[in-house]
């Protein structure tokens, strides 16, 4: 029996809760998966998983094992990454997840000049609204926006996503400008936004110099994902509240408006989050160094363009 490969298998199957779906992150067949956590409980002499038709769950002597077999497989990656820092450059598989929207509009017009810098590093990118379960679906890291509600992950603050309220010029002629935010709770609808998997509605924010106001409008049609989100506003549904980079050259093509232009929102965070139980490993870090980087001074998120669009020199949220 391999068994530090049995113990990543074990962890796996704890982590995913299904030998298939743990057989699938680790890209080896069930079966192959099955024997190696019967062959690492005959070398325990203990039974690690209760296995049901559906779902596997952890024993009392499972959960102790795995919470140690987590410390030295993270112990082993360290050492091989402290190695590979001092030797190879890095390289392999780096597993991400990221909305879609901050992907294609600014990250993945990129990756050619991450490539360059990094050829032996292979991309898979997970692109979603939906946040992922860093543990179950095997990822190293996630670039999520606003703040971290998942108090167990780790994050590193790499950027700042700045908003604007637009409607199309269709909807402003049938219902007018609102002049003030809470003019979208009375006389307009919104285009709602929900996280997805929720049913929960974002509200729009807003500050000045005197005050902080959200608000949350009426809506014909709410979504959980950026690019319909920014479509439904196209077709005249409603008023969104979107950062600036989704929508930048539809407001200059003069799709949209620019609306509430003497308010300003508090900017996103962008942060990158990655489990506490797992190494960040030399791969992780430099690609989260080249997002810092990138984010820094790519055009379509900074501060700057979205006073432009605003026209505005100063905003007190920023």
């Amino acid at each position: 029996m391999d068994q530090l490969s049995a113990m990543r298998s074990f962890v796996r199957v704890v982590e995913a809760g299904t030998f298939t779906r743990a057989a699938d992150l680790l890209d080896l067949p069930k079966p192959t998966v099955t024997k190696q956590i019967q062959q690492l409980e005959a070398h325990l002499r203990a039974k690690l998983l209760n296995r049901t038709t559906r779902r596997v769950t952890v024993t009392m002597d499972g959960a102790a094992y795995y919470e140690r077999a987590l410390r030295v497989l993270g112990d082993i990656d360290e050492l091989d990454s402290s190695m590979a820092l001092s030797q190879a450059r890095p390289g392999g598989r780096l597993r991400v997840d990221c909305s879609a929207s901050l992907a294609v509009e600014v990250i993945i017009p990129a990756l050619p000049a991450f490539h360059a810098r990094y050829p032996d590093i292979q991309l898979d990118l997970g692109l979603s609204d939906r946040p992922a379960d860093l543990l179950a679906e095997n990822l190293d890291c996630a670039v999520r926006a606003g703040e971290i509600q998942d108090q167990s992950l780790i994050a590193r603050k790499i950027g700042e996503m700045y908003l604007v309220t637009c409607a199309t010029p269709g909807y402003i002629a049938r219902h007018g400008k609102p002049q003030h935010p809470t003019d979208l709770e009375k006389d307009h609808f919104i285009v709602g936004y929900r996280v997805a998997g929720t049913s929960r509605a974002m509200p729009f924010t807003y500050v000045d110099q005197k005050e902080a106001i959200e608000v949350r409008g009426n809506y014909i049609a709410s979504l959980n994902e950026g690019s319909g989100y920014v479509a439904a506003a196209l077709a005249g549904l409603g008023i969104i509240q979107v950062p600036t980079f989704m929508v930048q050259e539809h407001i200059a093509a003069g799709r949209f408006v620019p609306l509430l232009t003497s308010w300003c929102s508090a900017p996103k965070p962008l942060h990158i989050v990655y489990p506490p139980n797992r190494h960040l490993s030399n791969k992780v870090r430099v690609f989260v160094d080249w997002l810092a980087e990138l984010f820094a001074k790519d055009d379509l998120i900074q501060r700057k363009t979205t006073l432009k669009i605003l026209g505005r020199e100063v905003c007190p949220a920023a």
